[in-house]
């Protein structure tokens, strides 16, 4: 991730498209991109909530649903034994856009929030006793902080946060302490703080954990849509991420997990398909992934998640992130210059997202009016509220960006902004 300067004078200033990456044809793979929305064409800037999806993927999941649809492993039928290889595939694919060891390792679930639960809960079961400890962050999403609160009681456990900086970035010096916490189990960070577009220094932080004997949960949910993930290079335990979040399905997420992990971890839900056998005096279980995968799998959807990865991964992760951060490059520069507009978080190295407050508008109202424009972005506390209370807002207004995202979308962006608080003040 290359460290972005937050605060540039934007006159003259260019986005510059990397060699290879044809803006034109992406935009027409994403054809609600040139829809009107209530008659204002759509200025869509809130990928750090759901992204949309390229007509490669919606095609393949309806001719999915056409012509192959049927259930996994449990026919001896051509149809059942087609879904069950293309969901294997889609496993696979997984397994390779992260660098796993084994398709093995690759756990569907229905997005990043079951993930984390799942480890939380399972995770917990196996390692986690009276006295010990648990440590998360102070820019998690609620996603990666209840579940471990309700371990930590549960359990009576110490749940403990390594505390954020005012710029936005994690204090480090006091994370290489916490690590060091006796009968701390397990540090569960997110890698891209989706409230301030962070990206935490995961690889330093997981290595401190591991020379602790800590395990590491990744959450990958702002990270996986927008940068290449090596989970050989991060030696994380535990990754997730969405697929709606990265260009693919909603009802549809990964959890990775070492081997070693999942065979001695119990499994999370109980049902169809996680069992190796069942009598009514004992039921055994299942390997991984199976142990964590009960009833009927979301197929088609799994099958577009590998749609969508083959799309991001022809287009090339590298380019995807360079041609990004120029994107917030340019939309930092231009917001910057508005004189009522505080950026709220302020990280070197950050992802493509800006969280703003202004000094004479409430964000629910800036994010009411623009959609008068027919610009998107988010308004709220972004399901993490103890970062507003970190930083001493209500709520901030955020704008993310992807790679189907251009210099005229940010330039409607900013323009509509300035109209919105010219008549709010």
């Amino acid at each position: 991730m290359q460290e972005t300067q937050v605060k540039e004078n934007s006159e003259n200033l260019e986005i510059e498209i990397p060699e290879g990456l044809d803006l034109v044809q992406i935009r027409k793979d994403f054809p609600i991109l040139d829809s009107e929305i209530e008659g204002k064409k759509l200025i869509y800037l809130d990928n750090g909530a759901t992204t949309h999806k390229p007509i490669q993927t919606i095609e393949r999941m309806k001719e999915f649903m056409l012509k192959e649809n049927g259930t996994v492993r449990r026919g001896l039928y051509s149809l059942s034994a087609n879904s069950t290889k293309l969901f294997d595939e889609a496993r696979h694919t997984v397994k390779e856009f992260i660098n796993a060891d084994s398709d093995n390792e690759i756990i569907f679930t229905r997005g990043t929030t079951e993930s984390i639960n799942l480890v939380a809960q399972s995770f917990s079961e196996a390692f986690i006793n009276e006295g010990d400890a648990i440590l998360i962050s102070a820019i998690e999403h609620h996603a990666n902080i209840v579940p471990w609160q309700i371990q930590a009681e549960k359990r009576k456990a110490k749940l403990l946060v390594i505390p954020v900086l005012d710029s936005g970035e994690l204090d480090i010096e006091e994370f290489h302490k916490l690590i060091k916490t006796p009968n701390l189990k397990i540090l569960a960070v997110n890698h891209v703080a989706n409230s301030l577009g962070t990206v935490n220094p995961v690889k330093e932080m997981i290595q401190a954990a591991h020379a602790e004997g800590v395990k590491v949960l990744l959450d990958g949910a702002q990270s996986a849509p927008h940068m290449k993930v090596d989970i050989q290079d991060f030696d994380t335990d535990f990754f997730t991420f969405s697929g709606h979040k990265v260009f693919g399905p909603t009802g549809i997420g990964v959890l990775y997990g070492k081997a070693e992990l999942l065979k001695a971890m119990p499994p999370y839900q109980s049902g169809g398909e996680m069992i190796e056998k069942v009598t009514f005096e004992k039921t055994t279980y299942a390997e991984a992934p199976h142990k964590f995968e009960p009833g009927t799998p979301a197929i088609a959807e799994a099958i577009g998640l590998a749609e969508s990865i083959r799309y991001i991964e022809k287009i090339g992760l590298d380019k995807i992130e360079a041609y990004e951060q120029e994107l917030l490059k340019y939309a930092t520069a231009k917001i910057s210059e508005i004189p009522s507009i505080k950026i709220i978080g302020e990280a070197k190295n950050k992802a493509s997202l800006i969280s703003f407050t202004s000094d004479i508008a409430e964000a629910f109202d800036i994010g009411t009016l623009i959609n008068e424009y027919g610009v998107a972005i988010r308004v709220g506390h972004h399901c993490a509220q103890p970062v507003m209370q970190r930083f001493n807002v209500s709520s901030t207004a955020r704008a993310s960006f992807a790679f189907y995202n251009t210099k005229e979308d940010i330039d409607a962006f900013i323009e509509a902004l300035k109209k919105v608080l010219e008549m709010l003040g």
